[in-house]
């Protein structure tokens, strides 16, 4: 797994991929060691500044962590308590990779950090301990269980945006299709926090959706099953992570990592950003990019 790479592991992919770029490789270098040095450096460095990211918060660490958490999410979810305490453990979670991916040239302060944790806690928090009153007393324990997928899709839309808020404030860079920053964008921001959004949400989708209909199933069908409820957590953990191992690079895949937005397109909503972007090239670009983070 990636996000049991060594110091050393890490180490020596990037400093495989610098001698790539550099025009430097080591005799010998094969094309199979240069795309594992490649997928390695990409799992553990962030883009924007090189630096080895958090392993806690590193996208390859999705897999375990997120497994772990969901399915101790869809376990726990008959009492207040137990719903309050696995939204705010996910939502630190959350915070880490938000963080740990976000846009590196836009910075954020503690305060803003903060905020944006506390926030999207609450949100999910709310959201659970409401739908989960409301569906108590209007429909049956099944739909109970569809609770936790609720306040995770709430909670992203306030986590996310508000862990990169600053973005959104002030901008992003821009660059032409050969990497030359042409100018900084709010809209493109926008665009890039939107596509992160939705694939957050696609990613944890099939686990937390079809999951409480096959335990229904098995419940239903087995009395086995029924009975051992001790088996229950360590068989939606399993299969959440079943659903992780194809749902994390289908998601993260569903967008570019650099996000397109047309010069047109900010001349007509965001025209300060369009003016800027033409003053500080000779040719403007008919598209520019930004990164749009994970």
């Amino acid at each position: 797994m990636l996000c049991l790479k060594t110091d050393q592991e890490l180490e020596e992919a990037k400093s495989l991929r610098s001698s790539y770029l550099n025009g430097t490789l080591p005799p010998g270098t094969t094309t199979e060691q240069l795309l594992a040095a490649k997928q390695i450096y990409e799992s553990s460095f962030h883009p924007d500044t090189g630096q080895k990211q958090n392993v806690f918060g590193r996208m390859c660490f999705q897999v375990p962590g997120g497994m772990a958490i969901t399915g101790a999410m869809l376990s726990f979810y008959k009492t207040v308590p137990a719903v309050v305490f696995w939204q705010w453990i996910n939502q630190s979670f959350n915070a880490l990779v938000n963080y740990t991916n976000r846009n590196a040239n836009s910075p954020l302060s503690q305060t803003q950090m903060g905020t944006a944790y506390g926030s999207a806690t609450i949100a999910a928090c709310v959201t659970s301990i409401k739908l989960k009153q409301y569906l108590t007393n209007n429909a049956s324990p099944f739909f109970q269980r569809y609770v936790p997928f609720a306040a995770v899709a709430a909670a992203n839309c306030v986590n996310i945006p508000l862990m990169r808020q600053t973005e959104l404030l002030k901008g992003v860079d821009v660059y032409d299709a050969d990497k030359n920053r042409v100018g900084c964008s709010k809209l493109a921001a926008a665009k890039g926090i939107s596509q992160v959004i939705v694939s957050r949400i696609v990613m944890c989708a099939p686990g937390m959706v079809l999951l409480p209909v096959i335990m229904e199933k098995l419940e239903n069908k087995s009395t086995w099953f029924k009975r051992n409820t001790w088996i229950h957590a360590p068989f939606q953990t399993l299969a959440v992570g079943c659903f992780l191992i194809g749902m994390v690079p289908t998601a993260c895949a569903l967008f570019p990592q650099f996000s397109s937005i047309k010069l047109s397109t900010l001349e007509k909503y965001e025209n300060t950003a369009y003016c800027d972007i033409v003053s500080n090239c000779k040719n403007p670009p008919a598209i520019v990019y930004s990164n749009k983070g994970l």
